[in-house]
């Protein structure tokens, strides 16, 4: 319809929006300069008082995924679980009573608040809104029948719905529209059903941000992140920053992975389906929005959003089609999902209003015609009578810009763009213009080399015109439109659906992915941690090729590893790989080793890098005494804790005094720790807890045949045993380490042999015969064991 000639021109010029003074009365404060970037996250906190000050009440929502999170917790003094909460949604803006921010009255949690998110938009609201009733009543309106389960969890959740009642009113406000009723998917998150990272872990492990460069995809995010969809992309990054703590759910995750492995047919239908879908929450978002006013910008992007709901629901048969002969669970339960006659009475229903031949398409251009022509004719006279308008216009355009190009003999071309509309577009090689000008009809002129840009006073009239006609095609398609939002809010539940199973199955596919680049395994779930020749990987990533791989074996019996060495020997690299590697599997992905098994971690700790922080006014040991003081008052038996360099930031004497008792607080624990020093005195605590274990990174000396001179071979192997490395300079001598007494070391026999017995008597899959075979094997280790020891070995087991 417009001719070869009209080229569309990319045009990213916006503007900017500010919101009038509210009605609730808010405050609002913001450092702009370090604002997060595309972050859609508005959450709303509220905290007890008096005798529940401690009882936090969470609600957030994401304005690109109609997605109420409430979530309700006591919280430590350090409010740590808030925090991290918060760091993991990535708020565009923090919601709070203003009470909290009173002026010499700021409680401790806003202190904390706006100290941790210094860029993060502030608004503090009216203590009013902040109503549990009035929240309950919002959830009751607005949940869609199919979450409505959250109702029972959340009824006695007093101030999750307290947050949830302000932020819906806060939304209410800021995007001038209400949800539609019972549209909204509303979730009840308990801290308990996800494994605990802090904000500080998550930055020392690289989980989603490079420390090095923002930009580079050197990060476990980075490394296994192969999704085609936003969506899937969201999914992955809030997994790895919450791993999983349910062992049925790893495993129906790691046995769909396998099956993705195993049938070719089905990852490469499954990838080649997701590839195509859009950003499904972020075009549910809109749909369940209401407008409380009706423009011409509201009734383009309604009439977009119809098109692009067509153009996902045209995919779902194609979805379908990649499911239909999987084989686990998990694959399964996603088939019968899509099976869900709503999509087919969804699409039906738009079929009967839109053209079957529309369909989005990228370039404003392209969807300005679709939106033109989405409303099948004979509707609404109106409707075509305007669009025939349009036509004629747009044919005006094409005939005048071929006019001036005979006028003048100059190779003239129509071209688009979002803010200026049709103008003309022009390229001059050769031709010289008559006394070095352009023609002085030609207006607003601009010029790239050869290539000039401009209009004529004519075509700026018919631009006019065409926008008007096209303000009343999209008022007419609006009109006709609105009818088909009332079927879609009733089937709404069949797109949750959907976006469920795209974004689970773009994750799922990346993790499966990775499996096809480099040699990784799927994990096992024990209550021992054992890695055979694990690797680094994102150092996998960056090198192009396996590292050195090492083994890793921690169990009740063994829970403490203190690990020595000189610098650079590796001890970080592996301090970091052994937690990297328990997150991947905790979120259903295999791991880069020969086999692995892993104790389920309820929370991972780190304590990396010995820097100051001039923000906080902390020097080094300040900052290690914080993050010390924060794994003691929150670490539980079931925690792995990674401790890289305890007490550099004081005197050596110091320095060791503490570490020792931080480890003997920890060898009183079940968590599971490794504890890398310089420290070699600490070695002595094998002698003294069986539970503590020594290893260290090996190091080769070479003498140069010519010279004479010493040089250090890093093997980047770990080892039993203490590092007899006590100097890192350039001459080393062996250590002061004394070796274990004998009644210590018969004491460790037996009770490595209590534990493993426990373990064996737990988690054992071995049949009878190979049962017997295990045991008598650990009956001799045992009797050599008293043997080094110089006791009597012997055990009185009746019958072999």
């Amino acid at each position: 319809m417009f001719g070869s000639s009209t080229e569309e021109v990319d045009d990213t010029s916006g503007c900017g929006q500010t919101w009038g003074a509210s009605p609730m009365d808010r405050t609002t404060s913001c450092s702009s300069a370090t604002t997060t970037s595309g972050a859609s996250v508005i959450v709303a906190v509220v905290e007890g008082r008096g005798l529940a000050r401690g009882e936090i009440g969470m609600a957030s929502l994401n304005l690109k995924c109609p997605e109420l999170i409430l979530s309700q917790f006591a919280d430590t003094g350090t409010y740590a679980k808030v925090i991290t909460k918060i760091h993991i949604l990535v708020p565009l803006e923090i919601l709070m009573p203003d009470t909290t921010s009173e002026k010499g009255k700021g409680t401790k949690l806003f202190s904390l608040i706006t100290a941790n998110f210094p860029g993060v938009a502030f608004t503090a609201i009216q203590r009013k809104y902040f109503n549990e009733r009035k929240g309950l009543e919002y959830i009751q309106q607005l949940c869609a029948p199919e979450f409505g389960t959250v109702l029972m969890e959340v009824q006695a959740k007093y101030y999750c719905l307290a947050a949830a009642a302000a932020l819906l009113k806060y939304l209410e406000f800021i995007q001038n529209s209400v949800y539609a009723g019972k549209s909204l998917k509303v979730i009840f998150k308990g801290s308990e059903q996800t494994a605990m990272i802090d904000s500080t872990s998550a930055v020392n492990l690289e989980l989603v941000v490079n420390n090095r460069d923002h930009r580079s995809k050197h990060t476990l995010l980075g490394v296994l992140n192969h999704t085609k969809t936003p969506g899937g992309a969201r999914r992955l990054r809030s997994n790895i920053l919450e791993p999983l703590v349910d062992v049925d759910t790893i495993n129906i995750r790691l046995d769909t992975i396998q099956e993705l492995l195993r049938d070719e047919e089905l990852f490469f239908g499954l990838k080649d389906a997701i590839a195509h879908f859009l950003d499904i929450d972020q075009l549910l978002s809109v749909l369940v929005q209401i407008p409380k006013q009706e423009t011409v910008q509201v009734a383009e992007a309604k009439i977009t959003h119809i098109i692009q709901l067509k153009h996902t629901l045209d995919l779902v048969p194609r979805l379908r089609m990649a499911l239909k002969n999987c084989n686990t669970a998990l694959l399964k339960a996603y088939s019968t999902s899509l099976e869900d006659n709503g999509f087919d009475v969804i699409l039906e229903q738009i079929k009967t209003v839109i053209n079957e031949d529309i369909t989005y398409l990228k370039g404003s251009l392209n969807m300005r015609t679709q939106k033109c022509y989405a409303v099948r004719p004979d509707i609404n006279e109106f409707l075509d009578i305007a669009r025939r308008a349009y036509t004629e216009i747009v044919d005006d355009i094409a005939g005048l810009v071929s006019q001036m190009g005979e006028k003048y003999g100059f190779p003239m071309r129509t071209s688009y763009s979002t803010a200026r509309g049709f103008f003309i577009q022009m390229k001059l090689e050769g031709v010289v213009l008559p006394e070095g000008k352009l023609p002085a009809e030609f207006i607003k002129v601009t010029k790239h080399k050869n290539n000039y840009s401009f209009t004529i006073a004519d075509l700026m009239k018919l631009n006019d015109r065409c926008d008007e006609a096209l303000r009343e095609i999209f008022h007419m398609s609006y009109v006709v439109i609105c009818q088909l939002l009332s079927t879609i809010h009733q089937h709404i539940h069949c797109l949750y659906k959907l976006s469920d199973a795209v974004s689970m199955l773009d994750m799922l596919l990346s993790l499966a992915n990775v499996c096809t680049i480099s040699d990784y395994v799927r994990p096992e779930f024990t209550d021992t941690m054992a890695i055979k020749q694990g690797r680094h990987p994102i150092l996998e990533r960056i090198v192009g090729q396996q590292p050195v791989s090492n083994n890793s074996y921690i169990s009740e019996g063994s829970n403490f590893v203190i690990i020595t060495g000189p610098n650079m020997s590796g001890k970080s690299t592996y301090l970091k790989q052994v937690a990297l590697c328990q997150i991947m599997a905790q979120i259903g992905s295999f791991v880069p080793a020969a086999y692995a098994a892993f104790r389920v971690a309820d929370q991972i700790f780190t304590r990396i890098g010995v820097d100051d922080d001039f923000e906080t006014n902390s020097s080094t040991f300040m900052l290690e005494m914080k993050e010390i003081s924060y794994i003691i008052h929150n670490v539980s038996d079931r925690s792995l804790i990674i401790i890289d360099e305890l007490g550099r930031g004081t005197s050596a004497e110091e320095g060791i005094g503490i570490c020792h008792s931080v480890c003997e607080f920890l060898l009183s624990l079940k968590a599971f720790t490794l504890f890398a020093t310089h420290f070699l005195e600490l070695c002595q605590l094998e002698s003294l807890y069986p539970n503590a274990e020594n290893q260290h990174m090996e190091v080769q000396h070479t003498h140069s045949g010519g010279t004479g001179a010493e040089s250090v071979l890093y093997t980047y192997l770990l080892n039993r045993g203490c590092s007899e490395e006590s100097h890192y300079g350039t001459e080393a001598v062996t250590s002061n380490y004394n070796p274990v007494e004998t009644g210590t070391q018969r004491q460790r026999a037996v009770y490595k042999l209590a534990t493993r017995l426990l373990q064996t008597a737990r988690n054992s899959r071995l049949d009878h015969e190979s049962l017997r075979m295990y045991l008598k094997g650990l009956k001799k280790q045992y009797e050599a064991e008293l043997l080094a020891a110089g006791q009597p070995a012997s055990i009185d087991t009746g019958e072999e």
